[in-house]
């Protein structure tokens, strides 16, 4: 009997035993994920970056930004270029086919962002030998060491001002101060006069940039004065028949809507010569637009013509 409770207590503590084991084992757990969290085989790819839009700017004097509608014939005209000029400048293949936003050179090579610098010629320098034995000029240097000799014992104890003097030659440079005020002078120099006769339509405003001059069909229109013509064509829009003559480096003035063009591209006129007959080509009437302009700039014509 004490053999049989004690085989049950054994069986009732091993019961216990494993119940309690149980009890204390560690329990699975569901998985935690918390939100907004990204997993590890996840990259952060920023967003890219918006584009910068650079807008084209004139970089140096001398350019120029082609915009929407321009021509080249009409840059040249405002920037008082020849425009067979612009395309050699600008090694233009097609002269028609220029694109916005495009950088053009509008002066010469030679002088774009600098100015010209004078050198003198040989003419412009002038010898003047100085007298032997002037004062104050010594001949021999003192100090110098030579080798003994006869000759150079007696050339040392030669008198003073007994050499042949040095020459002095004078260079004769043109200063900047100089070069402007011609400039200024040369715009003064143009001996004006009127291109045609008849009324005045017109005068000069921010719209008209000239005189507008009533004639008749057919009627001779002469150069305002002597210069030499840079354009004749019709390619600029709003003008027709045009005539561009370049007077100096500042100067030129335009003759517009011409029936017929009477001179070519680079030939030299006098002032009071016939170079166009009046007309209405793209124009509504029969008139002479007529310009002045001054570094391509529209002036006032009454500033420069004979009052009458």
């Amino acid at each position: 009997m004490n053999k049989i409770k004690s085989l049950k207590n054994l069986m009732a503590l091993g019961c216990v035993a494993s119940l309690l084991a149980a009890c204390s084992s560690t329990p699975n757990k569901a998985p935690v994920v918390e939100r907004g969290m990204s997993s590890s085989n996840e990259v952060y790819v920023p967003p890219p970056a918006p584009k910068q839009v650079v807008k084209p700017v004139e970089s140096a004097r001398g350019n120029y930004v082609v915009k929407r509608g321009d021509t080249l014939y009409r840059i040249a005209l405002d920037h008082g270029q020849s425009y067979s000029d612009l395309v050699v400048w600008n090694n233009l293949k097609n002269p028609n086919d220029i694109k916005v936003d495009q950088v053009l050179r509008v002066a010469p090579p030679e002088i774009n962002g600098a100015q010209p610098v004078a050198i003198a010629s040989s003419s412009s320098i002038e010898v003047k030998p100085l007298s032997a034995g002037s004062s104050g000029t010594k001949m021999t240097p003192k100090g110098d060491k030579r080798p003994y000799s006869e000759s150079n014992l007696a050339e040392l104890q030669k008198p003073e001002g007994s050499g042949v003097a040095p020459v002095k030659t004078e260079v004769a440079v043109v200063k900047p101060q100089e070069r402007s005020a011609e400039s200024a002078a040369d715009v003064d120099a143009v001996d004006w006069m009127w291109p045609v006769d008849g009324k005045l339509l017109a005068g000069f405003d921010d719209k008209n940039k000239g005189f507008d001059i009533a004639g008749r069909m057919g009627q001779d229109i002469f150069a305002a004065g002597a210069g030499k013509v840079m354009y004749a064509g019709s390619g600029i829009r709003g003008y027709g028949n045009l005539v561009i003559v370049k007077h100096n480096n500042s100067l030129l003035s335009a003759y517009a809507h011409n029936k017929t063009i009477l001179v070519k591209e680079g030939q030299s006129i006098t002032k009071g010569q016939k170079i166009a007959e009046m007309g209405n080509s793209d124009s509504d009437g029969v008139k002479l637009h007529f310009e002045i302009r001054l570094q391509g700039k529209p002036v006032d014509p009454s500033r420069y013509l004979p009052a009458r």
